[in-house]
C-alpha cells in the first residue's frame, strides 16, 4: 500500500505571511487599544493643563568695529579692532565672570513662586513691595520662606526652621524680625486680589545660580558674514528672562568699554608722572639761563653773524629733532624697564617710528586679552599661557626695536653734530658766552617742546576716556514669545496617540512572541509543511455537547468531523483488488496527554458511522483509557487488554453499543489496566484482532497512547492505514511539533496527518472559523 501523493492539504515552504491574519490578532483586542488611547488622551490633557509654560526670550546685538568710529586729529589712542572674532565674543559673553555680574546685579539667586492648587509657578516679581535685606554674597545655603497673605498682614514660615512670623502689611518696614526681607502692601486693591494666596521665596548661592544661568543662555551668530549675535533663554517667567538678556547686553557692553578706557587711563597716568619730571627740569634750565645772562650781560647777537647763525639754527633744529626722538625713546625704555610685564605701555607718544608704535598697540591689546582670559579661565589656562608667551615676544621685539632705533638716532646725531661743528667754525667770531647761552636755550626748547607734546597727548587721552564708544549696538531688546514653546499641544497629543497605540501593541507583541502554544494550522505548516492538515475541530463548550450522538446533527461539531472523515478517506492508500472490501484502519494519537485524542477518536468513528458504514472503535490506550467516560461504562469493564492476555477471550462477544442512534457503531473498550501493556501489544494478538476486524467492519478507529510518553503506538503503527495525529490549540507547545516531525520523517508513523483540536477558542489569533454557517440548529 502506497500513500497518496496527490494531497491538497500539504503546505509549501514558500507560503507568504498572511498580513490580514497578523493584523486580526491585534484588532481582536481593539477595546484595549481604545482604553489605552483614552488613558493617553486624559494624561495628555492633564499634562497640558498643569505643566509649566516655558517661553523663549530672544535678543539681538551687533558687535561694533571700533576702527570705524571716532577719529581725533591723531588716532594714537583710539583702540582699534581690525577684525571681529565672533567666537571670542561669544565665549566672553557667556563667561562666568560676565554671567555672575548679571546674577549679582539682578539678584537672580532669589526666586519667587506662586503656589496654586496643583501647580507652583515661577514669577518674575511679587505683586507687592519687596525689599531684600540680605546681601547676595552672604547666601551660602538654600533658604525657603512661604508667605500667606492675610487680611491683616503676612504670615511667613521659615521652611528650614519651621519658625512662623506674623507681620502687619502696613508697617513691615518698622517690624522687628529676623527675616532677610521687608514686605508691604499699601494698595487695598492689591491686597484684595492676593488675600488667601501663598507665595514662596527661595534663596540660593550666587555661584550655583550663575552656573545654572550660564548653561541656560544660548548665543549664536546670525549668518557667516554677519557681526550680529542672537541670544536666547528659556524660562517660565517672561519678565525675568527679558531682564536677564537686557542686563547681559548692558554688562557685556560696559566690560568692553572698560577695557578700552584702561588704555587711555594708563596713558594719563604715565603723562602725569612725566609732567612732574619735565617741570622740575624746565625750572632748573630757566634759572641757569637767567643767572648766565645776568652774570655775562648778554642781550643780542652780532649782526654780522646773522647768516652763520641762520645756518647753524637750521642745523640745530635737525639736531633738536634727533635729540627729541632720543628723549622719547629713552622715556619708553625707562617705562619698559620699570614695568614687570603686567601693565600697559603708553601708546603713540610722538615717536616717529610706525613699527614701534604698532608693536606697542599690539602689546597693549595682548595685555587686555590676557587679563580677561585669566579672570575667567585661570592663570594656568592653556590660552592664557599662549597669550602670555605672545606678550613676552612682543616685549622683546619692542626692546630690540627701541635699541635699534636709538642706534640709528645716535648715528644721525653724530652726523648732524659734525655738520654743526662746521657751522660753528663759520661763526667762530661769536663770543664763547653767546655759544653757551645758545646751548642753554636749546636744552630749554627741547624740554618745552616735549612738555607741550605730552600736554597735547594728555588732552587727547582725556577726550578718548570721556567719549569711549560702546562695544555693541542693541538691535533687538529682549522679547519673549507670545505663546509658550513648551508644552506643544499638537506634539503632546500626537505622542499620546502614538503611545496609546504602541503600549498595548508592544505588550501584545511581547505576549505573542513569548507565547509558545500552538494556535492554528499556520503554526504547524511553518515547521512541518510536508505533513498534511486534514481537519480543524472547533472548540465547543461542554454544555453544548462534546459528542454528536444524532447522525443527523448539523452542529459545528458534527460538520467539522464530517469534513475530517472525508479527508481521512482521501488519504487512504490505494488498495489492491483483492483487498478493496477489507476495512480501513485509522489510528488516533497525540504527543502528550490532554490534546483530545480520545475525543477525536470517538467523534471520528461516529462521523464515519453516520455515513452508514460499519465502524469499530478500539480503545488501545491501555495505560489511561478514557472512552468509557463518554458511554457511562465501568472503567474496569473487559476489553482489549483481556483479549490480548487471554487466548480464549472472544472480542466479538464483548463489544459495546454506546450510542443508540448509531446502530453501525461498535466499541471495544480498553479493559483492565495491565502492568505490561507494551508486551501485550506485541504478542501478535493485536495484529490478529485488526485482521479479523477488517473482515467485518468498514473502518477500524484505534485510540492509541500518546507517542512522547510511551512506545505503545510505535509498536503497532505498521498496522494502520492512516495515522491521525492530534494537536490541541492553545495547549500543545510548538516545540513538541518537532517530535511529530521526526516520527513522520523516520517513517515510524504511517501516512500521518494532523488534526487540530480546540480551534477558535482564542479569537485574538484569528482562528474563529464559524462552522455554523448555513446551519441554524444542531439536530
Amino acid at each position: 500500500m502506497e500513500p497518496s501523493t496527490n494531497n491538497p492539504y500539504t503546505f509549501s515552504e514558500d507560503d507568504n505571511v498572511d498580513l490580514k491574519q497578523e493584523l486580526s490578532k491585534y484588532l481582536r483586542y481593539w477595546p484595549w487599544f481604545a482604553v489605552s488611547l483614552a488613558i493617553a488622551f486624559i494624561g495628555a490633557y492633564v499634562y497640558l493643563r498643569y505643566a509649566p509654560r516655558i517661553y523663549q526670550t530672544t535678543a539681538k546685538m551687533k558687535i561694533l568695529d571700533e576702527s570705524e568710529g571716532l577719529e581725533l586729529p591723531t588716532s594714537a589712542f583710539i583702540f582699534k579692532r581690525t577684525n571681529i572674532n565672533l567666537e571670542n565674543e561669544t565665549e566672553i559673553l557667556t563667561s562666568f565672570m560676565i554671567v555672575e555680574r548679571v546674577a549679582r546685579k539682578l539678584k537672580l539667586n532669589t526666586r519667587f513662586f506662586e503656589e496654586g492648587t496643583i501647580q507652583t509657578r515661577l514669577i518674575g516679581d511679587l505683586p507687592f513691595y519687596y525689599d531684600q535685606i540680605i546681601d547676595v554674597d552672604s547666601i551660602t545655603s538654600p533658604l525657603t520662606y512661604t508667605i500667606d497673605v492675610k487680611q491683616d498682614g503676612f504670615e511667613i514660615l521659615n521652611v528650614k526652621t519651621e519658625k512662623t512670623f506674623s507681620i502687619p502689611n502696613h508697617n513691615s518696614l518698622e517690624a522687628d524680625h529676623n527675616l532677610p526681607f521687608h514686605l508691604v502692601i499699601d494698595d487695598k486693591k492689591v491686597l484684595d486680589q492676593n488675600i488667601g494666596k501663598r507665595f514662596i521665596i527661595k534663596y540660593g548661592s550666587l555661584r550655583n545660580t550663575a552656573l545654572g544661568l550660564k548653561n541656560r543662555i544660548n548665543v549664536e551668530a546670525i549668518g557667516e558674514q554677519s557681526d550680529l549675535l542672537k541670544m536666547t533663554i528659556k524660562g517660565e517667567s517672561k519678565e525675568r528672562s527679558e531682564r536677564i538678556l537686557d542686563t547681559l547686553m548692558s554688562v557685556f557692553n560696559r566690560d568692553g568699554v572698560k577695557d578700552r578706557q584702561q588704555v587711555s587711563q594708563r596713558t594719563l597716568e604715565f603723562i602725569k608722572d612725566r609732567f612732574k619730571y619735565l617741570a622740575f627740569e624746565l625750572d632748573s634750565i630757566e634759572l641757569v639761563r637767567k643767572n648766565f645772562k645776568q652774570s655775562n650781560n648778554l642781550v643780542d647777537l652780532a649782526a654780522d653773524a646773522e647768516l652763520g647763525l641762520q645756518q647753524r639754527s637750521k642745523s640745530d633744529e635737525e639736531v633738536f629733532q634727533i635729540e627729541n626722538q632720543l628723549a622719547l625713546a629713552n622715556l619708553l625704555q625707562e617705562a619698559l624697564k620699570s614695568d614687570t610685564g603686567s601693565g600697559l605701555l603708553p601708546a603713540n607718544i610722538g615717536l616717529e617710528n610706525g613699527s614701534i608704535n604698532s608693536l606697542i598697540n599690539e602689546y597693549n591689546t595682548a595685555i587686555l586679552d590676557r587679563d580677561k582670559l585669566a579672570s575667567s579661565g585661570g592663570a594656568n589656562n592653556p590660552t592664557v599661557r599662549f597669550v602670555q608667551s605672545k606678550i613676552n615676544d612682543l616685549r622683546a621685539n619692542i626692546t630690540r626695536s627701541l635699541n635699534s632705533y636709538n642706534q640709528q638716532l645716535k648715528v644721525s646725531q653724530t652726523q648732524l653734530r659734525g655738520r654743526n661743528r662746521k657751522f660753528v667754525g663759520q661763526v667762530s667770531q661769536i663770543p664763547e658766552k653767546e655759544k653757551l647761552l645758545r646751548a642753554i636755550e636749546r636744552q630749554q626748547a627741547i624740554k618745552e617742546s616735549l612738555y607741550l607734546l605730552l600736554l597735547q597727548k594728555r588732552e587727547e587721552a582725556a577726550i578718548n576716556l570721556a567719549i569711549t564708544e560702546p562695544s555693541i549696538k542693541v538691535v533687538d531688546n529682549a522679547l519673549s514669545s507670545s505663546s509658550p514653546i513648551s508644552p506643544k499641544s499638537n506634539i503632546v497629543y500626537a505622542g499620546a496617540i502614538l503611545g496609546g497605540l504602541l503600549v498595548p501593541f508592544g505588550l501584545m507583541y511581547l505576549f505573542f512572541m513569548l507565547d509558545t502554544k500552538l494556535h492554528g494550522k499556520e503554526d504547524i505548516s511553518k515547521q512541518n509543511n510536508k505533513i498534511p492538515i486534514i481537519g480543524e475541530i472547533p472548540d465547543i463548550k461542554k454544555n453544548d455537547g462534546l459528542i454528536f450522538r444524532n447522525p443527523n446533527d448539523r452542529s459545528a461539531l458534527a460538520e467539522s468531523f464530517r469534513i475530517l472523515s472525508s479527508n481521512v478517506n482521501y488519504l487512504m492508500p490505494l488498495m489492491k483488488n483483492d483487498n478493496k472490501d477489507q476495512g480501513k484502519v485509522i489510528y488516533c494519537t497525540s504527543t502528550i496527554k490532554g490534546e483530545g485524542k480520545t475525543y477525536i477518536s470517538i467523534n471520528l468513528s461516529l462521523a464515519l458511522s453516520s455515513l452508514n458504514k460499519k465502524v469499530l472503535l478500539i480503545g488501545a490506550d491501555l495505560r489511561n483509557p478514557q472512552i468509557h467516560t463518554q458511554i457511562d461504562s465501568d472503567k474496569n469493564a473487559v476489553g482489549l487488554s483481556n483479549y490480548l492476555h487471554d487466548q480464549s477471550f472472544d472480542w466479538k462477544d464483548h463489544l459495546v453499543k454506546g450510542f443508540d442512534k448509531h446502530p453501525n457503531h461498535y466499541i471495544l473498550l480498553s479493559g483492565s489496566i495491565p502492568p505490561n501493556p507494551s508486551s501485550l501489544l506485541t504478542n501478535g494478538r493485536f495484529e490478529t484482532l485488526i485482521e479479523e476486524a477488517k473482515e467485518y467492519y468498514d473502518y477500524i478507529v484505534v485510540d492509541t497512547a500518546p507517542t512522547i510518553l510511551v512506545t505503545d503506538t510505535m509498536l503497532i503503527s505498521q498496522l494502520s492505514d492512516v495515522t491521525v495525529y492530534i494537536a490541541r490549540a492553545n495547549f500543545t507547545d510548538k516545540k513538541l511539533l518537532s517530535f511529530s516531525k521526526d516520527l513522520f520523517e523516520s517513517g515510524k508513523l504511517k501516512n500521518m496527518a494532523y488534526v487540530i483540536n480546540g480551534v477558535g477558542n482564542n479569537k485574538s489569533y484569528g482562528y474563529n472559523y464559524g462552522y455554523n454557517y448555513g446551519y441554524g440548529s444542531k439536530n
